[in-house]
């Protein structure tokens, strides 16, 4: 696989999705998890996408339970928890993994092409995976990262 567009994976509504869907688009992709301490950046991950979705932005949202079992409910659940709690618009996948032999091949793809501080291990929730319009990783932000932090670089690869 060479590029971002090259996967699928399946909707939170258990409907597979083609992510060549996504090209010509900025996609920043994230593990989340609904029980992290790291949660209310569904927020900051929402306004980002309505401040650049006109402009090409997607964000797509893969939750994760392989951190401290925190993604225990099932997509239905999680799905009603995101709206409830942040207003998720974007785009919400099945919880898959995104470590280990049972990673879900974007996962396993995306950490091949951007390793993190310790090897291309995932480390936490919310990791986040910047993907150019070409379906190339151009950057990857650890969890503490927050989503209004890495708007210049989103904005760098939108269109004018």
């Amino acid at each position: 696989m060479t590029s971002a567009h090259d996967f699928s994976a399946t909707s939170i509504d258990g409907i597979e999705r083609q992510l060549v869907d996504y090209k010509g688009k900025v996609i920043l992709v994230v593990n989340t998890a609904s029980q992290c301490g790291f949660t209310p950046q569904y927020k900051g991950l929402e306004e980002v996408y309505r401040t650049y979705a006109d402009r090409g932005l997607v964000v797509l949202g893969f939750p994760c339970d392989q951190f401290g079992h925190q993604e225990p409910g099932n997509e239905e659940e999680i799905a009603d928890f995101c709206e409830r709690n942040f207003g998720v618009t974007f785009p919400l996948f099945a919880k898959v993994d995104v470590n280990g032999k049972d990673a879900h091949p974007l996962f396993t793809w995306l950490r091949s092409e951007q390793s993190g501080l310790v090897g291309d291990k995932i480390r936490w929730n919310f990791t986040k995976f910047l993907v150019d319009t070409e379906g190339k990783v151009v950057k990857r932000y650890g969890s503490t990262t927050t989503p209004d932090q890495i708007t210049d670089d989103i904005e760098a690869l939108l269109p004018e």
